[in-house]
This record gives C-alpha cells, structure tokens and sequence, in this order.
C-alpha cells in the first residue's frame, strides 16, 4: 500500500483563524450570503483549521459558525458545508445516529462506517456518540439490528482489529482452512467462525488468507461469501473484505453506486467526500478511474450541478486523465484484480432445474387444456413451462404432436401475445434455436443491433456457436456467418467472423505465451488504431478465457495501464463495444450479464429483447451468479427491478425464471 498523505485536502498555509471567522462573517451578513466564498474557503482549510475558526467565531461573535451556516444555506449545499465544519468523529457520529434513528434502518450506512474505520476511528466514532447523544453507540446499534448482521456489528465497534504489522505466519493456512470448513466445506455455514476471523485478524494477515483460501477452495472469498451467506450480513462481510484488500476500491465503489442511474444518493455522496478528502481521495479517483472507465471528477460534474457541485469538486480535487497511467496503488490492484479473476475457479449456479416426477405426456395435456376453448389459461401455461428444464421443454413438444398431433410452438404463438408470447416461445425453444432466431432478430430490419450480435457471440462456448450455426442454416437456408458479413463491415465485421467460427483455444494460461502476448498488446498501443485493432481481434478472439486472463495481468505489469482503459481511449463504435465486452466477460461474465440486464431496465422504457434473450439464455447456466452480481453493483435485486419494470403475465414467468429475491 502507498504510504504517506493521499487526501486532495491539506492545512492552508499562513492559516489565519480570526481573519478566516471574519471572512465568514461577512459572508453571511447582511441580505443573502457569499456562497462562493464560504466554498471556496471551508474547502480550502483542513478540518483541524476548521475546527480552529469555529472557535475563533464564538470568541468573536458569540455565536455558533455552525447554526450561522444553517441559517444561510439550504438543502444539499447547506448539508454538505455542514458537515465539513463538524471534527471527524462526530461526523461519523451523527451518520450512524442518522441511520438507526425513525423508523427504518440504513444498513448501507452502517456497513460502509464501520467496515472501513480503523481502530482509532472506531474508538473516537464511540466517544462522539456517547459526547453528542448521551448514549452508547453499542447499546443503539443492537437495539436496531438483529441476528448475525447485529454480531459483525458489534465485533467492529470494538475496534480491536489486531494492528497491520501483526501477521500470524503459522495461523494464515489455519485460518484459510476454517473458513473454507466453515462455509464451501459444509453443509450450512458457521456464520460465528467468519465473524471472528475477519473481524479481528489484521488487514495484512487477512490478505495472506484470502490468497491462501483462493489455493483451497480454488474461488476468491468473496465468492464463497455470496454462496455461503445472505442479505446485509452478506453485503456487510463483502464489504469488510473488500475494505481489506483496498479501502480506496471499496469507496471507489460506493461512489459510484451514490451516483448512477436515476436519482443521487446524496447523503452517501457527501459522507464519503468528506470523510476521505484528506485520507486517500487521490487513491479513491484512481481506482475509481481503474474500475469506471472514466474519472470521479466528471461524474460528479455529470450529476450534480450548482454550488453544490462546484463544492464535491474541490473535495475531489482534479479530474484525472482517462487513459494516464496509474498511481502505484492502483496499479497494484489492477494487477490483483486479474490474479483473483484468473485464480478463481465460480461455480456457476442457474435458477431452473428439472421438475422431479415429470410427466411430459401429462404436460402435454394440461397446456393442450389451457388452451382449447374460449379464453386462454395463461397461469397453467407459465406454470408449466416456467418449471421446466429445456430438455423436459422439448420432451414436452415431441409428446404433444406424438399425442394430440399437434404442433406445440403454432398453438402457444396463437395463443399468447407481445412479450409473454415471445418469452414463453423463447423457453420451449432448444439454446441452439434460441440463440441462432435472437441473431436473426439482431440483424433483421433495418437496423443492426450491434450489442445482441456481441453478447451472443462473446459468452457462448465454441460447442454453443457450432450447435447455432447449424441451427441457424436449417431454419434460414443461409449460414450465419453470410448473414453477417451483409449487415457489418470493417474490423467490427471481421471479429464477428472470428468469433462465430468457434474457434477459440480451450485449455489453461501458458505464463510465457501470455507475458508474449501482453507485450505484443502493448506494442501495438503505440501503432495506427487499424494495426492496433487487428492485433487486438488476434489475442482478444482466439486465446482461452483463463489465458487472456494472465495476458490483461500482465499488461498491466507491461504499460503500468489497464486493457479497459485502453480500449476506451484508442478505439470506438462497434469495435470498442466487441473489444470491452471480451474484456468483461474474461473479467467476470455473470457481472457483464448484470450490467447487460440493468442497461436493458434502467431509464425510460424497456429493452425487452435483451431482458427476454438474456433471462432466457440464463436461466440453466448462471442466472444465480448475475443475480448476486447484480444485487453487489447496483444495490437493488435483479427481482426488484423486474417487479418494477414489468408487467402482468410476463412479469411473473420472468420473476420464476429469476428464482428469487436477493
């Protein structure tokens, strides 16, 4: 880790208080008030020297600065100015006070403050809640949670983590092995076993653990926790766990997620600007750039707007060139992030099995029934075909025309309509007959839809491709590589070729071919953008997953930059979508599928192809893990979302096929 000051907010030089009181004073006074000079000089002065000119004010004035700035100011400005001029400690303070008070709880409050402080912060957060409140901290936190999540909490409020220096050579195996017996091990999980052990080793002792665990039980234990537990016990364990890898990811994260899609979570925005502008705000943009694609800086400017903004701006600091090259600590946890993607071994979990005691000629006449008749018994059709696996899908459709002589797919499209139609056709379909009539979909028209032909093309495996290109000529009489060489062109074209061949290698990472690989990538950074582009399709088109994930390490070890940032920066259109979808698929594929079905929900209207394509393709595979990565990225479940962005029928074979609230 990077020693040293890493905040964006340091003393003032020739810091004055009483001229600085004054300078507020006359601010304030008067009719309206100077809100560009009390930004300008509360975030300019390091919170130590505010705390000087709020004393100075008192002596001066006789008045508090605070209850003067309330006063004056309104809304998100006056919160944000607020709670600059207030030390450390209380701040924290009134954050969890604020949280457990009312009738509701702030989980997300509670786990970012308490899984981040360290030991001293912990210990002053107690003694300002105590001071301010006249109550102990301890006592309020239990009376407003419960169960494990109530026990992780109170562990952390001890604040006796043991100390960095503090490395248990002969308990970091033993620790690993416990915890994988007390979760991947066993039946159930031993919740009280990962409460001890994450709550109280130190932070560089339980960094040799997760390695050694990734040995173990060949996944990263954040993994193993979102199999293991549930709710904000999970979501308070993954937090204390990326805490202990980098602090400044963790915040990176939760900045981002206070600021995307509809709406600011402005009290998260502002508690995490200030409480790190003078610990490690440099560090937090640099991987928030790292894992963003684009600087904290200008997301901010994209999303707030006045003096409110102008002031999260000076907190932040500067904003960072998109493709520079990284600050030591974020070049060390881009280089750490593909040795977990490439160590960890996720077992993928679908959410639809094969229904015991199935009975496809049964099947067959209770959707035969449903439909005959006036009207149409829409409940039974979902029932039925919702809980199925494909392969007792497809039993289904023989026996109906054995049986009735009738064909399945005809009578279901008569019967239904708009998207339920298309989802329950979608289902009764085989993968090879989906994926080859969603290409189709993709290309028909005209128009081209561009993200469809890459999503497909980059996650399906080589026997997938095979089994839809076959597919795809029965049904078309025309082969689909024909198909799109008519409807693309240039180098976006001629990766989609590579990748509809199924020709990617298989097998592990070969280290020396993949330290070749990652300096050839580098090399060609420095080449025209169509050299560079063909390079690019030849490694990122070809190699295996698990190979490509040592190549995007190494590259960083080479350019001291991250192949995303690159690709943002030196290439565009189609080609930069195909080049970035490889990348996140290598990275971490259940992830890139939930940011696909948040972009398909997010914002006005729907994109219902891409839900239908993506729930459907799912469902057998990995709907388990997007679900999971959905709920870490976004904050909200993948069935929330579904609930509020759907309908009727359609809403609820999509909520069977999800599995589940998260």
């Amino acid at each position: 880790m990077v020693k040293g000051f890493r905040g964006t907010i340091s003393h003032f030089p020739d810091f004055d208080a009483n001229s600085d009181a004054e300078t507020l004073y006359n601010a304030m006074k008067g009719f309206g008030s100077n809100k560009e000079a009390i930004l300008d000089l509360i975030t300019s002065r390091s919170n130590a020297q505010r705390q000087e000119i709020r004393s100075a004010y008192k002596s001066l004035y006789g008045k508090d600065l605070i209850d003067d700035l309330k006063y004056e100011l309104t809304g998100k400005f006056e919160r944000l100015i607020v709670s600059l001029m207030r030390p450390p400690a209380y701040h924290d303070a009134k954050e969890i006070k604020d949280a457990i008070k009312g009738t509701g709880t702030n989980e997300k409050c509670l786990i970012e403050v308490l899984a981040s402080r360290t030991n001293q912060q912990i210990h002053g957060l107690v003694e300002a809640y105590k001071d301010a409140y006249g109550r102990d901290i301890e006592g309020d936190v239990i009376g407003d949670t419960s169960g494990h999540f109530k026990k992780m909490l109170i562990v952390l409020l001890q604040g006796t983590r043991e100390e960095d220096d503090v490395v248990s050579e002969d308990l970091v195996v033993e620790d690993a092995q416990e915890l994988y017996a007390a979760g991947e091990e066993r039946w159930g999980t031993d919740e009280a076993k990962f409460i001890m052990i994450l709550g109280n080793r130190s932070v560089t002792h339980l960094q040799l653990v997760f390695d050694e665990y990734e040995k173990i039980a060949e996944k990263s234990i954040e993994e193993s926790i979102k199999s293991e537990l549930s709710g904000d016990f999970e979501r308070l364990m993954l937090a204390v766990v990326q805490c202990i890898r980098s602090v400044p990811m963790f915040f990176a994260k939760c900045l981002y997620k206070s600021m995307k899609g509809l709406g600011t979570d402005d009290n998260r925005l502002i508690r995490i600007m200030i409480s790190r502008s003078e610990i490690d705000m440099l560090d937090i943009r640099e991987c928030f750039r790292l894992r963003y694609e684009k600087s904290l800086h200008s997301m901010i400017q994209d999303d707030t707007s006045g003096e409110y903004k102008r002031t999260l701006l000076n907190l932040c600091g500067g904003d960072d060139d998109l493709a520079g090259e990284f600050f030591p600590e974020a070049a060390q946890i881009a280089y750490k992030m593909w040795e977990i993607s490439a160590m960890t071994k996720i077992t993928l979990r679908g959410t639809i099995f094969p229904a015991a005691n199935f009975d496809p000629a049964s099947d067959s006449q209770a959707l035969r029934k449903a439909m005959k008749g006036f009207g149409t018994d829409e409940d039974a059709i979902i029932n039925i075909v919702a809980q199925r696996s494909n392969a007792q899908r497809q039993e289904i459709r023989q026996a109906f025309k054995s049986l009735l002589g009738r064909n399945l797919m005809a009578d279901l499209k008569s019967e239904l309509s708009k998207n339920l139609c298309r989802l329950i056709l979608g289902l009764m379909m085989t993968p090879a007959e989906f994926d080859a009539k969603m290409m189709k979909k993709a290309m028909e028209g005209a128009g081209t839809d561009e993200h469809a032909l890459i999503e497909i093309l980059v996650t399906r495996s080589n026997q997938q491709i095979h089994e839809m290109n076959a597919a795809y000529e029965e049904v078309y009489k025309k082969s689909l590589e024909d198909d799109i060489k008519s409807d693309t062109s240039g180098h976006f074209l001629r990766i989609l070729v590579s990748l509809v061949q199924g020709a990617r290698e298989e097998g592990p990472a070969d280290m020396d071919r993949a330290r070749e690989d990652a300096q050839a990538l580098a090399d060609a950074c420095n080449d025209d953008s169509s050299e560079m582009e063909m390079k690019f399709m030849s490694i990122l088109c070809t190699r295996s997953f698990p190979h490509l994930r040592r190549v995007f390490q190494e590259f960083v070890r080479c350019t001291n930059k991250d192949v995303e940032l690159i690709i943002k920066k030196e290439m565009s259109g189609d080609v930069k979508n195909a080049m970035f979808a490889i990348v996140r698929s290598v990275k971490n594929q259940p992830s890139y599928f939930a940011d696909r079905l948040y972009k398909a929900m997010k914002g006005l209207g729907t994109d219902d192809r891409a839900l239908i394509r993506i729930m459907v393709s799912r469902s057998e595979c990995d709907l388990f893990n997007i679900r999971k990565e959905f709920k870490e990225s976004h904050e909200a479940s993948l069935h929330e979302f579904i609930q509020g962005d759907t309908s009727g029928d359609y809403r609820k074979t999509l909520l069977m096929l999800c599995g589940g609230e998260d």
